[in-house]
């Protein structure tokens, strides 16, 4: 049947939505009828993939429209273009069948597809004798889609993808073209409404800001070697192994000599023997997908499943992670689920609608951030992002998720006044969609990825963050312990002559310290917009304020629950962080801030090396006190303990006034090595202590307590005195 004008005139100027109904091959009763849009082209040969000639099409439109008739059954095929001099040659995209099938439709309309990444997107595959690129994109709302890119000038009208109805999305292989080609899809949404060019939301790498396209990327080549760190965390408790984070951001930790951002491989050569010299157990990046701001921390990212350009190519970033595990350090990811940016080539009404988001500002934008908030009820929208939390263990072998916000995704309320957000169906204020969501991401990354643990940044009292989503819980494997962060940083910044008075702000920390599994953050929340660094939050003058800050490190180590340190508050950082520059590397001259950076270090090796000291850092059977009710003289000592463990004792006077002899309780008779020591002049102290260790008779023992110190000793066993 010969098409109407109309519809020919559409697929001239590119506003048919079902090209490949007029385009490519067809079967007919007198052979294959071929219909190709060629513009430029004066005459038309047409061949098989193999090269063998199969006919030619006459000129039907001046626009470049040819038709024809060709012997044998439709196939793929490619033409020879002729017109003004010049020659080339097309393989027609519109010769080639689907390449994503039914179960892939079921799937993706059930929302439980878990390798959308593998289909979704931008993927180099040979398909039907063809080697090149097939994209897809889930625009459900879309009259029409293109694909476009440097491989077709930008021009919608040359690729309109294939349209999948029973679930929204479209698709097209693209022929000939292969990795490092940049591109966008072209939507045009409903009542003809044409969309800013958008970004691909599953692509695996993106151009450098200001620079917004999508790149195609081949397979990853990368040989891993770090099978052996895998099967290790696959087979631990890490709720019982030592955990010291080290928070980086990779953008501003350093910079090259330009002052421009360093590479993964660069990054590589300094971070990890770094952090492995300090003692630490993982790396936790601050979010690397793609971010079109850099004030934004890689908070509010574009391109959920790209490296950022900032720091080279993606294969880059696997060889990071697989040095760092064969350096025997873990890295850990920032994802960001809680909120998206509205910039146009983003996800923002992606389709000409609220697809991503909601449509009513009240649920679907976020006050705090100017962002827009995802639709965590709607199955396709959670399923790219389970997809996503299960893209990174996958892929680049990252060994767990610190999630963002996670206070945010679960009240319809945060941060908005009466009238301002919208009820549950219950009439209450949780969003039990994000619940739902945070649970299903949680059993998934957990049931997929052994030994790969997930982390919530959760700053209310919502029960169960860390317990199992099948006993009602989140299910995340830890939380961070944001009472813990505020209490502690209050009470160091008190004068100490004030501190007897807020001695309940450390005592309160312990009553709540295992109702979750806490990691307790000093984050870089903590030393921006205008907080200053941890240095300057101490009280006192500046020998103080060094003497503060070790005296709440040891403390912090001595206490239960995983540690993180931003990057630079381990020597001490002056001046609070900026993105737009490296770390003040050159204090590490200073002898007080090295100070501070060598207690850093021994402090994680003695974490690492002391059972005791992290076991039962989850575990209330892990603590006990000691000391807990002199106010007067804002001393603290704790016991640390873990079956089969010598226990330690840590002790920890607030004030600057030395005490000699304090009477501390001990649960063991014997000799009690003093194992550090914040005071001591190698961290820059005045060298006050207790000469190696304390004996402790009837129950208890003398120990000296220097002046706004911390000190931990460990009772030694016959194993040690041998």
């Amino acid at each position: 049947m010969k098409p109407p004008a109309t519809a020919i005139q559409a697929l001239i100027e590119g506003r048919n939505a079902d090209p490949f109904a007029l385009l490519g091959p067809h079967a007919g009763p007198g052979g294959t009828f071929l219909r190709a849009l060629v513009p430029g082209a004066q005459a038309v040969a047409v061949f098989d993939l193999t090269g063998d000639p199969l006919g030619d099409l006459a000129c039907v439109d001046p626009n470049g429209l040819f038709e024809g008739v060709v012997d044998g059954d439709p196939q793929p095929v490619k033409y020879r273009a002729q017109g003004h001099g010049a020659e080339w040659w097309i393989t027609d995209p519109y010769s080639f069948g689907p390449v994503l099938g039914p179960i892939d439709d079921l799937l993706m309309g059930e929302g439980t597809h878990r390798r959308l990444y593998d289909k979704m997107g931008a993927h180099l595959i040979e398909h039907q004798g063809a080697r090149g690129v097939h994209f897809a994109v889930w625009a459900p709302n879309a009259e029409r889609v293109s694909v476009v890119g440097d491989f077709n000038d930008w021009n919608g009208a040359r690729h309109v993808m294939r349209r999948r109805n029973d679930v929204g999305v479209w698709e097209i292989f693209l022929p000939d073209i292969g990795a490092g080609r940049a591109y966008k899809f072209e939507i045009v949404g409903p009542g003809g409404t044409r969309q800013p060019q958008k970004a691909d939301p599953f692509a695996f790498a993106a151009e450098l800001r200001p620079h917004t396209a999508s790149i195609t990327t081949a397979p990853l080549s990368h040989a891993w070697q770090d099978d052996a760190h895998r099967a290790a965390w696959a087979q631990v408790d890490p709720r019982r192994v030592p955990m010291s984070i080290y928070e980086v951001h990779a953008g501003s930790w350093d910079r090259d000599e330009n002052g421009w951002y360093l590479t993964w491989d660069a990054l590589a050569d300094k971070l990890i023997p770094y952090v492995v010299e300090m003692g630490f157990t993982h790396i936790e990046f601050l979010p690397i997908s793609e971010h079109p701001y850099d004030p934004s921390w890689g908070y509010q990212t574009t391109g959920l499943y790209a490296p950022s350009a900032r720091f080279g190519d993606h294969e880059g970033f696997a060889r990071f992670v697989d040095g760092a595990h064969q350096a025997g350090i873990g890295v850990l990811l920032d994802w960001v689920p809680a909120h998206f940016p509205t910039d146009a080539h983003g996800l923002s009404h992606f389709d000409g609608t609220a697809l991503y988001e909601h449509e009513d500002p009240r649920q679907g934008f976020h006050p705090d951030w100017n962002t827009a908030i995802y639709n965590f009820g709607r199955r396709e929208v959670a399923s790219y992002l389970v997809n996503n939390a299960l893209f990174w263990p996958e892929r680049y072998h990252v060994d767990g998720l610190r999630v963002d916000a996670v206070a945010s995704m679960l009240y319809r309320d945060y941060s908005r006044k009466a009238g301002e957000w919208v009820p549950n169906e219950q009439g209450g204020r949780e969003n039990w969609e994000a619940v739902e969501f945070l649970r299903d991401v949680n059993r998934e990354v957990y049931g997929q990825h052994p030994g790969v643990f997930t982390i919530a940044e959760e700053s209310t009292a919502w029960p169960g963050v860390s317990a199992p989503a099948y006993a009602g819980g989140l299910g995340f494997g830890f939380k961070w312990n944001m009472g813990f962060m505020h209490d502690t940083l209050k009470y160091m910044a008190l004068e100490p002559i004030h501190r007897r008075h807020h001695h309940g702000s450390i005592l309160f920390g312990l009553h709540y310290a295992f109702d979750e599994n806490f990691v307790l953050p000093l984050s870089h929340d903590e030393v921006v917009h205008g907080k200053g660094s941890l240095l300057t939050k101490m009280a006192g003058d500046d020998w103080q304020k060094f003497a503060n800050l070790r005296a709440y490190y040891a403390f912090m180590w001595g206490y239960p629950g995983k540690k993180l340190l931003f990057m630079g508050q381990e020597f001490a950082q002056r001046e609070e962080w900026s993105e737009e520059r490296a770390l003040d590397w050159h204090l590490r001259c200073s002898h007080a801030h090295e100070g501070v950076r060598n207690l850093v270090r021994d402090l994680n090796r003695l974490y690492r090396d002391t059972p005791a000291l992290h076991a039962r850092d989850c575990e209330p059977e892990g603590f006990e006190w000691l000391v807990s009710d002199d106010a007067d003289q804002s001393v603290f000592a704790w016991l640390r303990k873990a079956p089969g463990a010598a226990p330690v004792a840590i002790i920890a006077n607030m004030t600057p006034v030395a005490r000699a002899p304090y009477r501390v309780p001990l649960p063991v008779d014997g000799h009690w090595r003093e194992i550090i020591n914040s005071d001591a002049h190698h961290y820059w102290g005045s060298g006050l202590g207790n000469l190696g260790g304390v004996e402790a008779k009837d129950g208890a023992a003398w120990v000296t307590l220097p002046p706004l110190a911390t000190v931990m000793l460990q009772l030694e066993t016959d194993k040690d005195a041998q």
